[in-house]
């Protein structure tokens, strides 16, 4: 499963009678395959054309989760802190991968870590990324032999002048950045959120909280009602070493807290009332794993299920992020094309003195030659609404050449022209 976090039953290997990786620190400055714009010009999950490299686009696992624990009994890590569960390269479907490379795998992460020089990602690791069983480095071996193995930016092709071990180091950098993006216990305890011996919380104020800072709602799991690790989805631009990760709604399975009544025991056992934390992660791994498929996340909006099927909402405000649904069941992906199979796309609605602008993961969104795109190339247009319904040109009406229901992704065009599909869009806001 996702979650577990065991181990194997070896002992960890001290750095001083390690293999010989320790013997040498020859650090690599630019992590992993170099990309141009255009091999990053997809992202994750969303690409549209048939990618053919994958040291630079995510696949099969382009739904990437950074996931944290919150360990109270047993404590693990900073009483103020989160800690570091791992990185993880979900399918784009809620499915996924594990142990895809046994030649790869790692039984001294702590020696690889030195041989690259990672010294401060493997201080901060010591700190922030630990075991509830003391067993910390088995714990690093397992994350990267289980999930990293899986990842294809990290496969030793990917690499010019490859050496030993590099994908691994460049793999816990990663996790380490990422995690550091999110520090979850500072930005609960902004939504006045803290560890408590006698409050309890709800899961819509645990989402409110996260997604005002992630963008995207996110996955918090429980045990007996005590909250015990969040997981923050991500699709990149580019390879996962130094690709652009972008929020990405909730692919797989859901929450495991109850709606109401959650539990955030203080590691300390007493009342946490500060503002804020440590700059970094934080405890360490659940006891006991909670219900739902292993390892994986939680279900986003899909072109086949809420909210992109059925009629519009009429009258819903074109305004900050939502998805465009369609009248006739889907919604439009970043491209700005039709599509029922699929995950819908984040849009983000600006308002103008004379409308409001869309804009998607891809770019702005505007009109080519009467086809409704969104990309770094396209002229945002000025759009408006009527009766809950995208309007262009004064008209409510978009049409396409054929129905989206049979699985193909469909260009939206502005005018009929002898096309037999007219279609709505309307709004919905996240």
């Amino acid at each position: 499963m996702h979650y577990s976090r065991i181990l194997s039953s070896a002992a960890v290997l001290s750095y001083a009678v390690a293999s010989p990786l320790n013997l040498y620190s020859t650090r690599a400055d630019a992590p992993g395959p170099t990309c141009s714009k255009a091999d990053s010009s997809e992202l994750s999950c969303h690409s549209t054309a048939n990618v053919s490299n994958t040291c630079c686009f995510n696949s099969p696992g382009g739904q990437i989760l950074l996931t944290q624990f919150w360990d109270s009994k047993p404590v693990a890590g900073p009483v103020d802190s989160w800690t570091l569960h791992g990185l993880w390269p979900d399918n784009c479907d809620g499915t996924w991968e594990q142990f895809c490379d046994k030649t790869r795998e790692s039984k001294d992460i702590t020696a690889v870590m030195n041989k690259f020089g990672r010294t401060e990602t493997l201080a901060y690791m010591q700190k922030y990324w630990k075991s509830n069983d003391g067993k910390d480095d088995s714990f690093w071996q397992h994350e990267w032999n289980k999930h990293g193995t899986c990842m294809s930016t990290f496969e030793p092709k990917c690499y010019t002048d490859y050496q030993e071990g590099q994908e691994i180091a460049d793999f816990m950098d990663k996790a380490v950045e990422i995690f550091k993006t999110v520090d979850t216990y500072k930005i609960l305890s902004a939504a006045g959120i803290t560890p408590s011996t006698s409050k309890t919380y709800t899961l819509d104020d645990l989402q409110a909280a996260a997604k005002k800072v992630h963008g995207q709602e996110v996955v918090f799991n429980c045990k007996n009602g005590v909250i015990s690790e969040v997981w923050y989805h991500y699709n990149v631009y580019g390879s996962a070493q130094s690709g652009k990760y972008v929020p990405a709604p909730v692919v797989g399975s859901p929450s495991t807290c109850p709606k109401t009544g959650i539990k955030y025991p203080p590691k300390d056992g007493k009342d946490g009332d500060s503002d804020g934390g440590s700059d970094g992660g934080s405890g360490g791994t659940p006891t006991a794993t909670p219900p739902g498929p292993t390892d994986s996340p939680a279900p986003g909006p899909t072109a086949t299920g809420s909210p992109s099927t059925g009629s519009p909402s009429t009258g819903e405000e074109f305004s900050g992020r939502g998805y465009l649904n369609v009248d006739k069941g889907g919604c439009l992906i970043s491209s700005g094309k039709w599509y029922t199979k699929g995950t819908c796309a984040t849009y983000t609605a600006a308002g103008t003195s004379s409308g409001f602008t869309l804009k998607s993961s891809k770019g702005a969104c505007g009109l080519v030659n009467g086809r409704l795109e969104c990309g770094a190339d396209v002229t945002g247009a000025t759009f408006t609404a009527s009766d809950g319904k995208l309007v262009s040109d004064g008209s409510p009406s978009f049409y396409a050449s054929k129905d989206a229901t049979s699985g193909h992704q469909e260009t939206v065009y502005t005018n009929a022209e002898g096309r037999s599909v007219t279609l709505a869009i309307s709004w919905k806001g996240m």
